[in-house]
């Protein structure tokens, strides 16, 4: 046999035999039968697609909630600093109070602040 023979003949059955792309292509892989043979196989994966989409979009939501969350803890954080501050303040003050009338010294809480005397020299 002569080398164009062979070739001839592997020409011929590459075109006697279609790849998986020409089949796709003229449509014959995905014939009826095929979705008979294969229904199961679909119907798993069609319900994981969907599972998976669901997830993600569960997923993000809760990712939503959870920043919007924080921010709102960030928030309450600040919040409940400021209102130990003017606690912690009103105790110190009530205690001095306390303190003082308990040991008789007669000292009272001033409503302004002291005034500077200035000293003219003239």
């Amino acid at each position: 046999m002569s080398n164009s023979s062979k070739d001839n003949k592997a020409d011929k059955k590459k075109k006697q035999t279609p790849t998986w792309i020409s089949d796709v292509r003229y449509g014959r892989s995905l014939s009826v039968e095929f979705f008979k043979r294969n229904a199961w196989l679909l119907m798993v994966f069609l319900v994981a697609m969907l599972s998976l989409m669901g997830l993600r979009y569960k997923t993000k939501t809760k990712m939503e909630q959870i920043k919007q969350l924080s921010k709102e803890l960030q928030l309450a954080e600040s919040s409940k600093l400021q209102e130990k501050a003017a606690y912690m303040s009103l105790i110190r003050e009530t205690e001095m109070k306390r303190l003082v009338e308990e040991n008789g010294l007669g000292l009272d809480f001033q409503g302004q602040p002291p005034f500077e005397l200035v000293l003219d020299n003239d």
